[in-house]
């Protein structure tokens, strides 16, 4: 069952102008962290300094100007247990696990309809989801180095999957002729990415807010898919979590996976996703049941970051993580949807 939880509350203080980004940065798919599963284990719980910090966030918009939002954490009951995991199994050093367990969706009845229908396309070669009518979430990688932003992020763009194609009548609705996806292509109107992720690359925690939000220039009328707050392992059914996305070796195609997670730190979700690049920026979602209802419902829990190498015990090891949607995560995304924290009480 989703629980409801009490969110802290993200309030702005102060916003700065800064100078304009040289947008000159690679676009990386695959990230190296200096910090792995072990490492995550031994990291101190911030403190609400070190959070406000950690969400203040910078915002740039389509003319290049940016800016950056001084934030307030109300509410919030600190965990002192720091990061906990729980114990993991070992890996195999590839992205594919054992037999690829991905699904490509070529049916045009699920590529257009609810949950795969909120998948969308980054034009800087990522992946995100809908969560409101003019709201995509997706990994701050795909826009941002930690140095700078990356080159195809000045005129950045999302593509949705188009519900009928031109000239094509009834016959393949939102596909090409091949059973490909086609995209109707949006620009983005600005985008907010957390202060942690810029202080983490160098530091130990950049994965913790490898998130991010693009505000389209103009709504979409398609179903999107609401925010929920990550559950621990046990919480899940099967501890399986879902996401769709479009993987580079399946060019064009929207590819559909499901499995269970591996291990969790407070922030992070360890897991054996059969996943390329391409799907970095995915939306990992849960089917839970609504509180007092027989209703199920979906929803996203957590921002696929993709294939990390790390260094544990001295060795490169490699595994796929997702970046936890924690009840401070949630409290700053939708401030970022809604502009205010009104709406925001309740997760």
């Amino acid at each position: 069952t989703w629980h409801l939880k009490k969110i802290p509350q993200i309030v702005s203080e102060r916003t700065f102008s800064l100078d304009s980004p040289k947008f000159e940065a690679k676009t990386k798919l695959e990230l190296n962290s200096a910090c792995g599963i072990e490492c995550q284990r031994k990291l101190p719980a911030p403190s609400l300094s070190d959070l406000k910090d950690l969400l203040s966030y910078e915002t740039i918009f389509e003319n290049g100007t940016r800016t950056l939002t001084e934030v307030n954490v109300l509410g919030l009951v600190l965990d002192p247990a720091g990061n906990t995991t729980t114990r993991r199994s070992s890996r195999k050093k590839r992205q594919i696990y054992g037999t690829d367990s991905r699904f490509s969706i070529y049916d045009k009845r699920f590529m257009t309809n609810f949950p795969f229908n909120t998948a969308v396309k980054i034009s800087t070669g990522c992946s995100g989801i809908l969560i409101s009518p003019k709201h995509v979430l997706t990994a701050a990688h795909c826009l941002h180095n930690g140095k700078d932003y990356v080159k195809g992020s000045k005129r950045l763009r999302v593509g949705l999957m188009k519900t009928k194609s031109r000239g094509d009548g009834r016959k393949r609705k939102g596909t090409k002729r091949n059973g490909m996806p086609s995209f109707q292509w949006t620009r983005v109107k600005s985008t907010h990415i957390p202060k942690g992720w810029f202080k983490g690359v160098s530091g130990d925690i950049a994965l913790d807010y490898d998130y991010a939000v693009l505000e389209l220039k103009r709504p979409h009328k398609r179903k999107y898919m609401e925010l929920g707050i990550s559950p621990t392992i046990k919480m899940m059914p099967g501890s399986m979590i879902h996401f769709s996305g479009f993987d580079n070796d399946r060019s064009g195609q929207l590819v559909y996976r499901f499995c269970s997670i591996s291990d969790e730190s407070n922030d992070l979700f360890y897991q054996y996703c059969d996943a390329e690049p391409g799907s970095t920026g995915s939306g990992v979602y849960l089917r839970l049941k609504e509180p007092n209802k027989k209703k199920w419902k979906r929803k996203i829990i957590a921002v696929y970051s993709g294939h990390q190498w790390v260094d544990v015990n001295g060795e490169q090891q490699d595994y796929n993580v997702a970046v936890r949607i924690t009840p401070l995560k949630y409290a700053q995304i939708c401030f970022w949807i809604h502009g205010n924290d009104e709406n925001c009480t309740r997760g």
